[in-house]
């Protein structure tokens, strides 16, 4: 088995990227990133293999130079975002993000998938990497649940379309754009009206999808809102933020995991990380 250079095998060694995820820097799959490119060393030698392994405790690991702290303790937040914030830590336009919203949180907590710029509702704000990246993850299937307002009432065959798949298209590589099919989803009327309101449930979250799987079937989606990600439920004025319980942690540990599956077993899945609605 892979160990970091200088160490000697132990009890306590775990993989780089999953200490580098729980000292709360970023999430595993972007420890991941930071290994291969050659920014972490453990003991002075740097460490690009993903296979490499070290003790937290007793290594001394240095992400770009700066020495590995130990584990933060595990921080969960649910925010309620307004439009026009960006869901991400930084951002290179200079425009508010979410993380204006947790000011005086001492944690370097991060937000878990993305919700665009114009989208309002739940975010989850994290430092747990491993959590992170399995809700993440294309096997996890976690429900979301969104509030949408379209223009104009989609007629019968239109639902039918959306709540059986339809395909949609995406920019990949370089520009290039790739159809691809959409998971059934649950779309029910919330607010009849001549724009009408929808509650719609998707088990994948791929790049702006709610709006592109209006748009195919000739509808523009005027607002959105998530009420729900997983167990958790919206329940915080617009801006603000609560730490989640930890009965509601354990429960959405468990989804993850594939132990309390709302849905029934999903046709297809999704790319991770692609989450933007």
């Amino acid at each position: 088995m892979t160990r970091a250079p200088g160490t000697e095998s132990h009890m306590t060694e775990e993989r780089l990227q999953k200490i580098i995820a729980a000292a709360g820097i970023t999430s595993r799959r972007k420890a991941e990133e930071l290994i291969t490119s050659g920014r972490v060393s453990v003991n002075g030698q740097t460490v690009t293999q993903l296979g490499a392994k070290a003790d937290a405790e007793r290594d001394h690991i240095r992400v770009d130079g700066k020495l590995l702290r130990a584990p933060e303790r595990h921080v969960y937040l649910l925010v309620n975002k307004p439009r026009g914030y960006v869901t991400s830590v930084t951002d290179p336009e200079g425009r508010p993000t979410v993380m204006d919203l947790v000011r005086g949180i001492r944690a370097r907590v991060y937000p878990v998938g993305r919700l665009d710029y114009a989208s309002e509702g739940l975010v989850l704000l994290t430092n747990d990497g491993d959590l992170a990246q399995k809700l993440m993850h294309a096997s996890s299937h976690v429900p979301k649940t969104y509030l949408v307002k379209v223009a104009g009432k989609p007629a019968a065959e239109a639902l039918a379309k959306l709540r059986s798949g339809v395909t949609i298209a995406l920019e990949g590589k370089h520009g290039r754009k790739r159809l691809v099919k959409t998971a059934p989803a649950r779309i029910q009327l919330a607010r009849d009206a001549p724009n009408p309101w929808y509650e719609v449930t998707l088990i994948e979250g791929r790049n702006r999808q709610v709006r592109r799987m209006f748009e195919q079937v000739g509808h523009h989606v005027e607002k959105i809102k998530r009420l729900r990600y997983g167990n958790l439920e919206l329940d915080v004025e617009p801006g603000k933020w609560r730490a989640l319980t930890s009965s509601e942690v354990q429960r959405l540990q468990n989804l993850a995991a594939g132990k309390a599956r709302r849905e029934s077993k999903p046709v297809r899945g999704t790319k991770e990380g692609d989450e933007q609605v």
